[in-house]
Parts: structure tokens; C-alpha cells; sequence
């Protein structure tokens, strides 16, 4: 289990590190030329039409339903037959993944109280895992493989919230008649799953519909992803270190979907969204509440929440810290975790309908990841590879 577990987590951040660089060269990319003579003619472009929608619409409502049909296929792969198929495993990760969201928030409230724009309350929650994986193997040896695989469980774990997030808090106006012909193709999945069809096409095939029916229910379509992904077969593999491609549907398509999401989705993602005119920006803009919120929630709130719900399970006994890591390592691990980039501006967009407000929450996104990535990247850089000590060792 251990070696599948390593070997996995090693293959994955290897495509993470290279994505999560790539998608920081897109961002950059993205600032340079909003704030360059080619503005006009970028955000032309993201406002043109290509039918139904635009093309901004097509990246976050079609190719992003990718990026979350991917992340569904980590969760049950996980959840059934990885890091979290056990209970006592789920334990640590995920009570830190839920207070590293419910601090963030309660943190961006604080700023934005009274202010209108409470509804972005979300953005700082998600903690993003291509680049938080990405900086973290970038450290290589120094920080202990354990620490990598808590990580990748708690960033798991975050994005399944964010999901359903998403899904409760940021969906309007309902078509009755197009969620119920979603929920019969649901159901029509969940069938072929349990009659034991293992080819892919029928699954796809009802998935394209699915995500057409979704989209036209007003919940945001990319959830038909995480849907789809959830009734895909998945073959266990005890006693083996990776599952054959040609035996597991999900390992297929997970794998087929890996070099796409990462170095051709994700990037585009983060050029069609990352731009920021600072044409007239000024400290209002930098010092709204918004903005504020959002930095302080990332930087802040989730080192606060993460760290501080690892220190308080092993004080009362009911985890330890992962194998080999110290409390300085753990601290930089929870700093990585303020990096949301890729699911905060996904939830921004959903949030907020008026371009200052998107504006603002980007900004914040970008100011509180950047802090969060520098000074965890510090603190693991820093830190002695040691044995964990009790919590009373360190007060």
C-alpha cells in the first residue's frame, strides 16, 4: 500500500510540477497582456461568441468540466482505493481540509462585513493543488514523502468541498425539467456501472449529455464532471503498486486526462482569467475589503485553520503528524495550502457578476498566493528533517 501510494503520489506531482510552472507562466502572461496594447483585442476575444456562448463561457463552463471530471476521478479513486479508502486515514486530512476552509471564510467575512460583497465568502476556501503539490516537490528530499501524501489528501479532500460549494451556494435559477433529465442520466450511469460495462464510450457518451442538461439547469455545468467521474468503474488493486490501464476504466481515463487538464486546460484556464488591468487601479483597489479578504483569507485564515486543527488532534491524541515530518515542515505545508489559485478564481467568477468586484478578488488571489507560496517554500526550505515530537515537546 505504502509503494502504490509513493508511486503515485511521485508520478502525479512530476506532471504537477511541470503544470503548476506552466500554469504561473500563463498568469504572468496574462497580467503582462492585459496591461499591454494588446488589452483591448484579450478581452475582446474572451467577450467574442462562439454559438451559444462566449469564449469565456466555453473555457470555464466546457473545458473546465474536464479539470473537475479529473479531480472527481482522484476523489474516488482516493476515497475507494488510495490514501483515503479508511476511515483513520481520512482523519487528519480532512478535519484540516475542513477548517482550512471554514477559517479562510470566516476571516474574508471579517473584512467584507457590511460591505454587499459577502457572497465571495468561498474564494479563499480552495486550496490549489497543482501548484501547492508543484512547490512542495520542488523541495524534493527535504520534506518527507508522508508530508507529501498528507497534502495531496488534504488538497483532495478541499476540492470535494469546493465542489459541493459550488454546487449549494452558487446556483441560480433552476430548471426543473433539465435536473430531472440530468438526475435520469445519473441514473442511467450509476446502471451501466452496476451491470459491469467497462468500455468507456457509453460513459462518455451519456457524460456529453449530461454536462448539456446541467448546464441548462442553472447549476454550473462543470459539476456534471465530478458526477460522471463518480460512476466510472474503478478494478481495486490490493497487494499491487499500480493498477493496469487496460483493466481499470478509471485509471484510463484519469491517465488519459492528466497530460491535457495539466498542460493544456489549466494553462488556458489561467490566461482567459488571470487578467488584470491595473490601468487606474489605486489603493482603493488594493486596500478594498475584498481584495483585503481574500489575500488575508489565503495567507492567514489557512495556515490558521489547517495548522491549528493538526496541532489540536495531536494534542488530544486522536492523530499523529505524518511520518518523519516536523512541526516547522507541517507549519510550511499549511502556508502551501493558501495558494488557491486555479478553484479561487474559478469561485470568483461565480461569486461576483460585476467586473470591479472580479477584479478586486483577483488581485487578493494572486497577492495572498503569492505570500502563501513564498513563505511556505521558505519555512520547508528551512526546516530540519527530524522525527515528530508530541505537541507538548513544543509549547
Amino acid at each position: 500500500m505504502a509503494g502504490r501510494i509513493q508511486n503515485t503520489i511521485r508520478k502525479f506531482l512530476d506532471n504537477g510540477t511541470a503544470g503548476g510552472l506552466l500554469l504561473i507562466a500563463a498568469a504572468v502572461l496574462a497580467l503582462i497582456v492585459a496591461n499591454s496594447p494588446l488589452a483591448d483585442a484579450y478581452f475582446s476575444a474572451l467577450h467574442a461568441y462562439v454559438g451559444p456562448l462566449s469564449v469565456a463561457h466555453w473555457i470555464n463552463d466546457a473545458l473546465m468540466a474536464l479539470f473537475f471530471l479529473m479531480v472527481g476521478l482522484e476523489i474516488k479513486r482516493e476515497m475507494v482505493d488510495g490514501h483515503l479508502s479508511s476511515w483513520p486515514r481520512r482523519i487528519l486530512p480532512g478535519v484540516a481540509a475542513a477548517a482550512g476552509m471554514a477559517v479562510p471564510a470566516l476571516v474574508y467575512l471579517f473584512f467584507t462585513a457590511g460591505t454587499g460583497a459577502t457572497h465571495g465568502w468561498a474564494i479563499p476556501s480552495a486550496t490549489d493543488i497543482a501548484f501547492a503539490l508543484g512547490a512542495i516537490s520542488l523541495l524534493g528530499s527535504r520534506v518527507p514523502t508522508s508530508l507529501k501524501v498528507f497534502l495531496a489528501a488534504l488538497a483532495i479532500i478541499d476540492d470535494l468541498g469546493a465542489v459541493v460549494i459550488i454546487g449549494l451556494f452558487y446556483t441560480t435559477g433552476l430548471s426543473p425539467a433539465d435536473l430531472a433529465i440530468a438526475a435520469l442520466i445519473v441514473l442511467a450511469l450509476v446502471g451501466l456501472n452496476q451491470s459491469g460495462v467497462m468500455r468507456l464510450w457509453p460513459y462518455l457518451l451519456l457524460g456529453a449529455m449530461l454536462w448539456f442538461f446541467v448546464w441548462r439547469s442553472g447549476i454550473h455545468a462543470t459539476i456534471a464532471g465530478v458526477l460522471l467521474a463518480l460512476t466510472i468503474p474503478l478494478k481495486r488493486t490490493p497487494a499491487t503498486p499500480e493498477a493496469l490501464p487496460s483493466e481499470s476504466p478509471l485509471h484510463r481515463m484519469e491517465q488519459a486526462l492528466m497530460v491535457p487538464v495539466s498542460f493544456v486546460i489549466i494553462p488556458i484556464f489561467g490566461f482567459a482569467n488571470a487578467g488584470v488591468s491595473f490601468a487606474g487601479v489605486g489603493a482603493d483597489a488594493l486596500l478594498a475589503p475584498v481584495t483585503m479578504g481574500v489575500a488575508a483569507g489565503l495567507a492567514l485564515g489557512k495556515v490558521v485553520g489547517i495548522f491549528g486543527a493538526v496541532a489540536i488532534l495531536v494534542r488530544l491524541d486522536w492523530a499523529n503528524l505524518p511520518a518523519g515530518a516536523s512541526w516547522l515542515q507541517m507549519l510550511g505545508t499549511s502556508l502551501l495550502c493558501g495558494i488557491g489559485f486555479t478553484m479561487s478564481l474559478f469561485i470568483s467568477l461565480l461569486a461576483f457578476s460585476e467586473p470591479l468586484l472580479q477584479d478586486e478578488a483577483k488581485i487578493g488571489i494572486l497577492a495572498g498566493s503569492l505570500i502563501s507560496g513564498i513563505l511556505g517554500y521558505t519555512v520547508l526550505r528551512l526546516a530540519k528533517r527530524e522525527a515528530p515530537r508530541r505537541m507538548q515537546a513544543v509549547r
